[in-house]
């Protein structure tokens, strides 16, 4: 985001200008798609997860580059970029595919709810404390979610991805969720901004590029980001205390553009709804093994795998703190998010996710 502008003003900074580049996309992929028609066997054109995680590489790429071949005799295969290379911002991938521009591709709630709030329900930060909890507010949120993906914005949903639990990071030590009160603290979103306020800690907005640089600068004390991709960063270098209470996720929603999908043969239908609830299960396990094997790493446990073992020190949420959790996020990441989105927030809250955590949305905001 552009400095010293809001999400909306920088997104309108940037608009005009991509969509430049739509017409573009929208030629090359109808000329890959042409060369398609002309050739056999069918090819798809994917964008996919997030690269340099292992839910993509291990799973989502191995899928459509190797597993589709096989499973289709050869008969359908399919290229794919992960959603972060694919040369457009990560706010516009769902309009983008409405428009078919992308025929088949991968969006993270957490962006695309900036501009359509309500979609971005089953992620609020605080929410969702452990995997079990994020298992049954999608399941609760996904009927919802299908629907308005499909009715609304001509995308046929095909899997729901997780990546692991977004924790904190922070240069001095870190006990317990109190200790954010005075700290400049990285986040991601809008939700994680209002629940480290709640916490008396002051919000950074920092694209995940750029969080190395500032975390080694004096701009920011701690930071929350995924356990393993801030390994990867080198985080457990510049900051020496690991608090492992899961802030949120990051989910994502895989899905084709309609038309798109009532284009595609028969029997490949049938082939992807059979295959993509195994990859969607095989993304969520890698999830939650990321999710321990990143505290595994940056602790320099034995049990870290794929990862360079740090010297940080684990801090596990208390009893106390997942009260405290619990209370924020009902009393005020519940009530900001309904206060920016309105009465289609609070109805979506209670028609889905909220009767499965019994709590109901805020009234009169």
């Amino acid at each position: 985001m552009i400095r010293g502008m809001t999400t909306g003003e920088a997104a309108s900074a940037w608009r005009p200008a991509l969509w430049v580049c739509v017409a573009a996309l929208a030629l090359a992929f109808a000329a890959t798609n042409s060369e398609a028609q002309q050739s056999a066997p069918t090819r798809l054109r994917v964008v996919g997860g997030l690269a340099g995680l292992n839910q993509y590489a291990l799973h989502e790429e191995r899928f459509w580059g190797k597993d589709l071949a096989r499973l289709s005799g050869g008969k359908y295969t399919a290229s794919i970029v992960p959603f972060n290379q694919a040369g457009v911002p990560g706010q516009e991938m769902l309009n983008l595919m409405r428009l078919g521009v992308i025929p088949f591709g991968t969006a993270l709630l957490s962006q695309i709810s900036n501009e359509y709030p309500e979609i971005g329900t089953p992620d609020i930060a605080g929410l969702n404390p452990d995997m079990s909890s994020m298992r049954r507010v999608i399941g609760a949120f996904r009927p919802y979610l299908e629907k308005t993906l499909r009715e609304r914005h001509s995308v046929e949903l095909l899997a729901v991805y997780v990546y692991p639990a977004q924790v904190i990071f922070c240069k001095q030590p870190m006990r317990q969720l109190s200790d954010l009160s005075g700290r400049r603290v990285r986040v991601s979103g809008t939700t994680q901004a209002d629940f480290v306020r709640a916490l008396g800690g002051v919000p950074v907005s920092t694209e995940f590029a750029e969080l190395m640089a500032n975390m080694s600068s004096a701009n920011t004390e701690c930071a929350i980001t995924g356990a393993m991709s801030g390994n990867t960063l080198g985080l457990h270098k510049v900051t020496s205390s690991l608090y492992t209470m899961p802030i949120n996720w990051g989910v994502a929603v895989f899905g084709a553009n309609t038309d798109a999908w009532n284009a595609l043969p028969a029997d490949l239908k049938t082939l992807l709804k059979t295959e993509l609830p195994k990859l969607e299960a095989a993304v969520w396990e890698e999830s939650e093994r990321d999710t321990g094997n990143g505290i595994a790493c940056n602790t320099g446990a034995a049990t870290c795998v794929k990862g360079t073992k740090g010297a940080m020190v684990e801090a596990r949420p208390s009893a106390n703190d997942e009260r405290r959790r619990r209370e924020i996020f009902a009393s005020s990441v519940l009530t900001r998010w309904v206060q920016r989105c309105g009465t289609v927030c609070a109805e979506v809250w209670d028609q889905t996710v909220g009767p499965v955590v019994g709590v109901k949305a805020p009234v009169g905001q």
